[in-house]
């Protein structure tokens, strides 16, 4: 059922259409929220109504919820945005322009470089692209107007409700204005597009300046982006995931592919079931298949733990494969021109 439609549903059965012109202040949902917000974080209940009051409904970011890329298409389709000359060149040219930092973020953190400037290649572009919404707007909209309802998925309005928590504390954390602060259509922020809680949680002020500026510091952003993949389990040296084929004679369970949750079986098992990796590793190492739609067939997978970490950003099996594969190029280019490798 497309966007539109389930809108209209919802308009007709609950009498509840919200125009991009919204006072958040007077939303049904509003109350509850400005009572937990005065009652356990102590704000000032005026001062609540005042910023919800200025956040607007915006229709343009319910409808990206309702499409996203992830989902809509194929992995060949997908591969093309993330996977090009052009990001892997700048990415080669972030990784020059910010050696030193990620050199420290590698022997402090453990997390392979090459992997930090991915996830902010693919995140942000380097920077270029960081999201142009008021975050108050984008967490406003998705925790009082994402009508998942229909399709039974409450819990996303309830995970933008708790970011709109998020935000208004780390705002006042950092003492920023929480209508100034820009993001994603999500709500997400920075060079490395955190969403408020991760933030709070993970952000780092990597250079010193008693300030974690994840909007326009590289720095920051390097420092932010290894602590949280330090924190979500990054192995150290271990391997991201490696290509496999179905042996012959076998069957694959199509239930079981692409499932992003923490690896449970082993190389040995899956080689057993008929996943036969291609690069040579210890059967003991904890693994998932994975099967993604080229252009002109199937391609199987194996994903490793530090693919499921990677999958801590964002959990979609073609997202992290985008991340690692950019990741491969970035290094395998910059080795072969400046001998980093």
């Amino acid at each position: 059922m497309n966007y539109l439609l389930r809108t209209a549903i919802y308009c007709i059965f609950t009498l509840h259409c919200v125009t991009s012109s919204a006072d958040y202040s007077n939303h049904p949902d509003a109350a509850k929220f400005v009572d937990t917000m005065v009652t356990e974080h102590q704000f000032e209940r005026q001062q609540m109504l005042d910023w919800l009051a200025s956040a607007r409904h915006q229709e343009s970011i319910v409808a990206a919820m309702s499409r996203p890329a992830e989902k809509s298409k194929a992995w060949h389709e997908y591969r093309k945005i993330f996977v090009t000359d052009t990001r892997i060149s700048r990415g080669q040219e972030f990784w020059l322009e910010n050696s030193d930092t990620l050199k420290r973020a590698e022997e402090e953190f453990g997390v392979d470089p090459a992997i930090i400037v991915s996830i902010i290649g693919v995140e942000t572009n380097y920077g270029r692209n960081v999201g142009s919404y008021n975050v108050i707007d984008a967490l406003s909209t998705l925790a009082f107007d994402y009508y998942t309802q229909i399709e039974k998925r409450e819990s996303r309005r309830k995970f933008f409700t708790t970011q709109l928590e998020h935000l208004f504390l780390l705002a006042r954390e950092q003492g920023k204005d929480p209508l100034t602060l820009k993001g994603s259509y999500a709500g997400a922020m920075g060079w490395g597009q955190f969403m408020p809680n991760s933030y709070r949680n993970y952000a780092v002020d990597y250079d010193g300046d008693d300030f974690a500026d994840i909007w326009s510091n590289p720095t920051d952003a390097i420092g932010s982006v290894a602590n949280y993949f330090t924190k979500h389990g990054w192995k150290e040296g271990q391997p991201v995931a490696t290509k496999a084929h179905i042996e012959d004679g076998k069957s694959v369970d199509s239930k079981e592919l692409n499932k992003m949750k923490r690896p449970t079986k082993t190389i040995a098992d899956l080689s057993a079931q008929g996943y036969i990796p291609m690069d040579s590793l210890s059967a003991d190492l904890p693994a998932f298949p994975i099967r993604l739609e080229a252009k002109y067939g199937q391609e199987y997978r194996l994903g490793l733990h530090n693919f499921y970490v990677i999958g801590r950003y964002n959990p979609r099996t073609k997202y992290a494969m985008a991340v690692f594969q950019l990741s491969q190029n970035i290094r395998s280019n910059l080795c072969k021109a400046d001998n980093i490798c």
